[in-house]
């Protein structure tokens, strides 16, 4: 599975983007994918999760309620809606899939990574 993030750019606080994550392979629908971000200094952390039927999604505490995880697996995508959003949610945002969700969220040696892109809100 291959994987690869778009979407990022320049954006001032209060206003939106959104990431989107394209997979290949034939399994690609049959994992469990996740976002993530990495802020200069900072350690990467989990954002969302989804899993593979898209039934089920998760967030992490600094995003809930403004960001919003979502799949299409007909089109092998998985997109990330970011509203509302602040300075610091300045980040490279890399897309994961993996078979287990809960790895995804809680941490783990994850099965395939994107390449991630850039998001930068200004105040």
């Amino acid at each position: 599975v291959q994987l690869q993030a778009s979407g990022g750019g320049l954006v001032q606080a209060g206003g939106s983007l959104r990431l989107a994550c394209s997979a290949s392979g034939r399994t690609s629908s049959r994992y469990n994918m996740g976002w993530f971000r990495q802020a200069p200094g900072k350690e990467r952390e989990f954002v969302a999760a989804i899993n593979w039927s898209g039934s089920n999604t998760y967030y992490a505490d600094s995003v809930k309620g403004r960001f919003t995880i979502s799949r299409d697996n007909a089109k092998n995508t998985v997109d990330l809606q970011m509203n509302s959003l602040k300075p610091e949610d300045t980040a490279v945002y890399y897309c994961a899939a993996d078979g287990t969700v809960s790895r995804i969220m809680y941490g783990g040696v994850l099965d395939y990574w994107g390449k991630g892109t850039q998001v930068t809100v200004s105040s």
